[in-house]
């Protein structure tokens, strides 16, 4: 289900800006005192999670994130809808995570809409470098994303996915 999303809002703006300042604090300093408040702006966090250098989002109060889950460098999580995020999750470098969209028409792009879907990622999935998940996938249990993926369609528990277009390349 699409929703839309009015990120022009001062609302939306002044959050936006916010949280994009705190992700270049931490991106310039990664300690673990800027790690803490920028955990702490997610809707929920759970235990032991890691994120390496280069991590961006919007909100961020839009992201759940499971215990055991590692980002590695330079990802990115268009959170204008919801990202749920599984146990046991690995994200390699450069992963884009987008529940964002926007109008196919010309005319109704130039209202500057943005059309917002949910992302899920269930547990121990590994999503490998440079994948790009679009808005509205359900990613399923134990599922590992070759590198370079785009992830347009739901992907089933238990096999492993590669490509652009994604596809099923095997049950694991």
């Amino acid at each position: 289900m699409q929703n839309i999303l009015d990120n022009q809002s001062p609302e939306n703006r002044e959050l936006r800006n916010r949280i994009h300042d705190l992700c270049r604090q931490y991106n310039r300093a990664p300690s673990k005192g800027h790690l803490k408040k920028l955990k702490q702006v997610f809707r929920t966090c759970g235990e032991n999670v890691f994120i390496e250098h280069g991590f961006n989002c919007d909100y961020g109060n839009k992201i759940s994130i499971g215990d055991r889950v590692f980002f590695n460098f330079n990802c990115t999580l268009l959170d204008g809808g919801k990202i749920t995020i599984g146990d046991d999750v690995l994200i390699a470098p450069n992963v884009q995570i987008l529940t964002v969209n926007h109008p196919l028409s010309p005319h109704e792009r130039l209202k500057k809409t943005n059309l917002v879907q949910d992302v899920i990622i269930g547990n121990n999935v590994w999503i490998g470098a440079g994948s790009i998940i679009l808005p509205g996938i359900i990613v399923g249990n134990d599922v590992v994303i070759g590198a370079g993926s785009v992830v347009t369609k739901n992907l089933d528990d238990g096999c492993l996915y590669a490509g652009n277009p994604i596809r099923k390349v095997r049950e694991l």
